[in-house]
């Protein structure tokens, strides 16, 4: 792991566009795609941990070639992700058989290639309810957790269910302090948010710019609160890229925008740049450096 800015749940390439029926979930522009981390690489971004795992349309050697030529370290995952993209093999083989396929992937490479996972995530619920299968997929996570030291990160529908997923990973043996409880800034209840925090996991502000969601005006409050009760070092932040028109070039946003324009807004509302410095460098890299893939 590189010293400096890390975004904690990105995607360089993903594609759920058949789940979705838009071809725009397929996330495949690879010059757009170099041309913005060749811009963050330079003001300061030195690691985004790409959590695309399997069904997900994970490609290593693609994200091999962007971070090779952009110099930005890229962090790989594995794990399997929520229905319903979770790949057959998830339906028929045990949980040990789960657990195993994301010990190799950590300990020995993903894809018969040297490259080795460093984070188990993101493993994923739905709307209303953990689905059986989606339990399945945490309890061999735990295992894998268990045996490798990685920290894992998840999923949430809209900030939801964290709550009983953290409930799940406990029950399981995880060490809270190596969870990362996606998507909570969706939730929109800092009082829920808070509850996580209780149960000792870290949570993701990491849909940053996904206004259509909740205004940034709303993530920077609901961090000014937290921050002030003194948590800023339970926090990570990201953006979630997924979509081509996510890019700049594409008329989106671009991975600049969390630096760019995010972090001075949090200034604005009075946080300061020791507190954003803790989010984005120094909380990350507690988070990551006993994973099992990290030479």
């Amino acid at each position: 792991m590189s010293s400096g800015i890390t975004y904690m749940h990105e995607h360089i390439t993903i594609d759920l566009s058949k789940g979705k029926n838009d071809m725009d979930c397929c996330l495949d522009a690879s010059a757009d795609t170099l041309q913005e981390l060749k811009k963050i690489k330079k003001a300061g971004v030195a690691n985004i941990v790409d959590v695309t795992n399997r069904g997900m349309g994970r490609n290593i050697e693609y994200v091999k070639k962007i971070q090779e030529d952009s110099g930005i370290n890229i962090i790989f995952s594995t794990g399997f992700y929520k229905e319903p993209y979770l790949p057959p093999e998830v339906y028929s083989f045990s949980v040990r058989e789960l657990a195993e396929i994301m010990i190799s992937e950590i300990m020995n490479g993903i894809g018969g290639t040297s490259i080795r996972a460093s984070l188990i995530g993101e493993i994923g619920t739905g709307k209303g309810e953990i689905s059986p299968i989606e339990q399945k997929v945490f309890e061999a996570a735990s295992i894998a957790h268990a045996e490798t030291g990685c920290a894992i990160s998840t999923h949430t529908t809209l900030g939801t269910l964290g709550l009983e997923q953290v409930k799940l990973l406990k029950s399981n043996g995880v060490d809270p302090g190596r969870v990362i409880i996606g998507h909570v800034d969706l939730s929109q209840d800092i009082d829920y948010i808070l509850r996580l925090i209780d149960q000792g996991v870290y949570v993701a502000f990491d849909t940053v710019g996904k206004i259509n969601y909740v205004p940034d005006e709303k993530r920077a409050d609901m961090l000014a609160v937290l921050i002030e009760r003194g948590l800023a070092e339970k926090i990570v932040l990201s953006m979630d890229i997924t979509r081509k028109s996510h890019l700049k070039n594409r008329g989106g946003l671009g991975y600049g925008y969390l630096i760019e324009n995010f972090i001075p807004l949090l200034l604005k509302h009075g946080i300061s740049r020791r507190d954003c410095h803790t989010m984005l460098v120094d909380n990350p890299a507690r988070l990551l450096k006993n994973g099992g893939g990290i030479a």
